[in-house]
């Protein structure tokens, strides 16, 4: 059966493995990114360190990158990094490791990925229409038509973290990072002397400060997302990320808040689900763009 290598490039970690054609990964690794440390060049110098481990032990037929920016996929180039990553903008991902490999290449952004592996095998499975969302330091977004990724004109279509809304962007109000913070300021203390965790455990015993910035994240979130519906009226929203360990506390929340902003005409058609395929998501949808262009 044919093999693959997977590579998930994040600003935290780079997540590695070897899938079959069948979607089955035989081996998965994950190592730490160190973005600030050594930048875009030393990303690279990873992902190639990987690879050659890989062609010592496998006959791959292809390399599939998932990864943290925007990118142009026809060139596996990225267009735009944040600042997490120092150096990564002009990276020409696809030209590096086929140049040095002389294997094909195919590189996707990090959120089409898992948007592409829920639909695949997740979530939104056998939809026609849906939006993965990705919600953790930020807030990223992928739409899926018919299976395949909506780019838009220029590449960047669903940067919905950038969307405005009162108050301020979508990801500066409603991201998970974005609780700790509240947090703090609600209780006059330091955001280093606690962590989301502390949030949701102190929100479950009944502190009102940790509910009310819960409460009040999953209002924008709601907002956000009925504004995304509103355009795209999607089937299915898949909410992944960092804030998938708390889908038993959030997900009714978040329903709420969402048919609080859409119509009931269009609510009673929109599905609110939470991601299956967890850490191997990005792997898992690199996988399926490189299938889609091959």
């Amino acid at each position: 059966m044919k093999t693959y290598i997977c590579i998930d490039i994040g600003g935290t970690s780079i997540k590695y493995g070897i899938i079959k054609e069948d979607g089955i990964f035989l081996v998965t690794g994950e190592m730490p990114t160190e973005a600030m440390k050594y930048g875009g060049p030393g990303i690279m110098r990873k992902a190639e360190a990987i690879v050659e481990k890989f062609l010592q032990e496998y006959e791959p037929e292809g390399i599939c990158v998932s990864t943290a920016g925007m990118v142009d996929c026809e060139n596996g180039k990225i267009t735009y990094a944040a600042p997490l990553i120092p150096d990564y903008t002009g990276t020409e991902i696809k030209k590096i490791l086929e140049e040095r490999f002389h294997l094909p290449c195919e590189v996707e952004n990090d959120v089409n990925c898992a948007g592409l592996a829920e639909n695949f095998n997740g979530a939104s499975k056998g939809s026609k229409i849906s939006v993965c969302l990705t919600i953790g330091t930020g807030i990223g977004g992928a739409i899926l038509i018919d299976g395949k990724v909506f780019h838009g004109f220029s590449g960047s279509g669903c940067e919905v973290g950038y969307m405005h809304l009162p108050g301020g962007e979508f990801q500066d109000m409603g991201a998970s990072s974005i609780l700790v913070k509240k947090t703090a300021e609600y209780k006059s203390i330091s955001p280093e002397s606690i962590d989301g965790k502390y949030v949701f455990e102190h929100a479950k015993k009944g502190d009102m400060d940790c509910v009310r910035a819960i409460e009040e994240m999953c209002d924008v979130l709601g907002m956000g997302i009925a504004n995304i519906c509103y355009v795209v009226n999607p089937e299915v929203v898949v909410l992944g990320g960092g804030i998938m360990a708390q889908k038993e506390y959030l997900k009714d929340r978040i329903r709420i808040s969402l048919d609080k902003y859409l119509l009931p005409s269009v609510a009673r058609y929109t599905c609110l689900e939470f991601a299956k395929n967890k850490n191997q998501a990005g792997m898992l949808g690199a996988f399926c763009h490189f299938k889609e262009r091959h």
